[in-house]
């Protein structure tokens, strides 16, 4: 029988991670059009409304109704604005483990929430849901991705040659795909020993296929 993420959210001093509505669409489309978020995922380009919606209201609910993972829509506690998603995926429930992955808005960057909503999740996965390990992959160029790893306790594990395509700006102001190593980073419950629970100056891209 397959296990499910309850629909659930998680609070920390400044953000409320909470499950995606409908009335999300404008700020999500707007967070994905993005140069950032372009160069450093996997996500259709431009993003449109039409897809925020479908997203949302299919397949996010889908994703996490079948078991493979769930999607945080990340708040600011004080505003209530959209400034980030987290995406937990590949979930093996045999073996307690998900993939993390991460976007924060283009102007919310550098305030650590990518790093603070990340771990918020972990402690989630890890005190409530007893999983044993989560996994995070980061362009071998990411040094922001990187940063955020490493403030939320990652270790490294080893690189995955050729493992992912980036995308850079042509002169004709269009996208080129540019194949890149992949960073393999593991967290387990004994790594956040020590661990502030708030960490600053992260911003953050990891690797989500949104479908």
């Amino acid at each position: 029988m397959t296990s499910t993420f309850p629909d659930t959210s998680i609070s920390t001093d400044r953000l409320v991670l909470r499950p995606f509505e409908e009335a999300d669409v404008p700020s999500l489309a707007a967070m994905m059009n993005d140069e950032l978020v372009a160069a450093w995922t996997a996500i259709p380009q431009p993003y449109t409304e039409d897809a925020a919606r479908r997203w949302i209201t299919e397949s996010a609910r889908a994703e996490r109704t079948a078991g493979h993972g769930i999607d945080f829509a990340v708040t600011e506690f004080l505003t209530q604005r959209l400034v980030g998603v987290v995406q937990l995926r590949n979930t093996d429930w045999r073996i307690r483990s998900s993939e993390i992955s991460y976007i924060v808005a283009s102007w919310a960057r550098g305030e650590g929430y990518a790093s603070e909503a990340s771990l918020a999740v972990a402690h989630w996965l890890f005190h409530n849901l007893k999983f044993e390990r989560i996994e995070l992959r980061t362009a071998a160029d990411n040094t922001a991705s990187q940063q955020v790893a490493q403030k939320i306790g990652c270790i490294s594990e080893g690189v995955l040659r050729n493992a992912f395509i980036a995308r850079s700006r042509t002169e004709d102001g269009g996208w080129t795909d540019i194949r890149t190593d992949l960073i393999v980073w593991s967290l387990l419950p004994e790594d956040l020993e020590g661990v502030p629970g708030r960490l600053a100056d992260a911003n953050g891209f990891s690797y989500p296929e949104w479908n």
